[in-house]
């Protein structure tokens, strides 16, 4: 069946990640006075940030309550908004503007979806003009549905607003675990990983996607 919607991952996916994400979430808890390394939160970063937040807690066995939640993700998303706001090195990953070109010439809608919550997706968006070249038809957050991923929200609440049933008309494509899994869950008609963002090729076969790319542009392979 012909694909009609691609679901596309922001950061590492879409959008250069040289750890700028990793960096920023140890750089938070370090403001609570706990120690991490950008290796060990690599993982999970594809989570909704509260979360993953809240993962990391439990792994250490720190004592923790909802206010330290939050002012652990309030520091990360203004670390997040300033760096995006700023940086000269926010640019998108190689292959990435002619794979929205094509898909606009050939009638398959581009959405975006993060683990990012909206405040820090709308800069990034505006930064790279995407919300005004057209390139890009939606995008969501994981502040606006549900649940994050793992969950399919984000993905069924994309297909909702373009009137799209079958979800084998469906491409989940992004480059952690937990975006293979939020495709699976979805049961997209296909679930691609690509090398580009915090996996490597290897990490990414243990989630036994249909496919593993290492420029996105490499998915029209798939459509």
């Amino acid at each position: 069946m012909a694909i009609k919607l691609i679901v596309c991952d922001i950061a590492g996916t879409t959008v250069v990640d040289k750890d700028f994400v990793s960096i920023a979430f140890v750089e938070a808890f370090l403001n609570e006075g706990i120690d991490l390394s950008v290796e060990e939160v690599k993982p999970i970063m594809g989570f909704r940030k509260t979360e993953a937040i809240e993962m990391v807690l439990t792994d250490k066995q720190i004592k923790y309550d909802l206010d330290m939640i939050n002012r652990i993700n309030h520091n990360f998303e203004f670390i997040m908004v300033q760096f995006y706001a700023s940086s000269k090195e926010i640019e998108p990953l190689p292959g990435v503007e002619e794979l929205f070109q094509y898909c606009s010439e050939h009638n398959i809608k581009v959405a975006l979806n993060s683990g990012f919550p909206r405040k820090i997706v709308d800069v990034i968006l505006d930064r790279l003009g995407w919300n005004e070249n057209g390139l890009v038809s939606f995008s969501i957050s994981s502040d606006e549905v549900e649940s994050g991923r793992p969950a399919p929200f984000m993905i069924n609440a994309i297909m909702e607003k373009f009137n799209i049933e079958d979800c084998a008309e469906v491409l989940k494509i992004g480059d952690t675990m937990v975006d293979i899994q939020e495709g699976q869950n979805a049961r997209c008609g296909k679930v691609i990983g690509v090398t580009t963002g915090s996996f490597t090729r290897d990490q990414l076969a243990k989630y036994a996607p249909d496919g593993i790319i290492d420029n996105i542009l490499e998915v029209k392979i798939y459509l």
